[in-house]
């Protein structure tokens, strides 16, 4: 029993600190972008999003080089006692850069679709910029952004390339669902491969319907309903 439950239980928190640290990065960022008027706005985004296209070893790749013990910032942070390799915190990190553009994407999509109208009759009002973006832009882009953050929570939960090269696969310690399921593979033990993938199947499905059910109107996937 242990088999499954000590991977999905790492899984789970890695999947939630992953897409506890995208929703705060991606929604400063899609902010950020959602007001800014350059014409390197584009560009900034693009080079954001590049995790969704980027092969899951090429960031492994790239993380390990950045954090790595001969990395750019591994020796500076093991001055002071932080490992981050083959460590659940180094997947959380290879999970967080993977999960980051599904918030981003949601979040900046959420906030351009807010009537700026209501935001500037809150500053005519005397409310100050945090208070017209805590009170009046935050809540009416809030379903778009949590349908953002649910699908980060389904990308980490999933993430295989990126945390396998940064934190490897020590059972109890870094072995998260899809891990787990490739060593079970690959130990021909088809029936534990067989509980963890319809385990973390029905989790995803669950996280994906609630996040459909979260997007505004003009985000959803046209179907049988706008047919009929």
């Amino acid at each position: 029993m242990s088999s499954l439950t000590v991977p999905l239980l790492l899984s789970l928190k890695v999947a939630g600190w992953a897409a506890f640290f995208a929703a705060i990065l991606g929604i400063a960022m899609a902010y950020g972008l959602s007001r800014w008027r350059s014409r390197w706005c584009d560009v900034v985004d693009s080079l954001l999003t590049l995790p969704m296209v980027l092969p899951p070893t090429v960031i492994g790749y790239y993380l390990l080089v950045l954090l790595g013990r001969r990395g750019w910032l591994g020796p500076f942070l093991e001055q002071f006692g932080i490992q981050l390799v083959f460590t659940w915190q180094g997947a959380v990190i290879a999970a967080t850069v993977v999960a980051f553009p599904m918030v981003l994407k949601a979040a900046r999509a959420a906030f351009e679709g807010v009537d700026h109208t209501l935001e500037d009759a809150a500053r005519v009002l005397g409310i100050g910029a945090p208070g017209v973006f805590f009170r009046v832009t935050l809540p009416l882009a809030l379903r778009g952004i949590l349908a953002g953050v649910l699908l980060a929570f389904a990308r980490a939960l999933g993430e295989f390339g990126a945390t396998l090269m940064i934190a490897g696969s020590i059972p109890g310690r870094t072995q998260t669902l899809s891990i787990s399921i490739y060593e079970a593979v690959q130990a021909g033990n088809d029936d534990l491969a067989n509980i963890l993938v319809l385990v973390t199947s029905f989790t995803c499905i669950a996280v994906l319907w609630i996040a459909s059910q979260l997007l505004p109107d003009n985000l959803r996937i046209k179907g049988s309903r706008d047919r009929s």
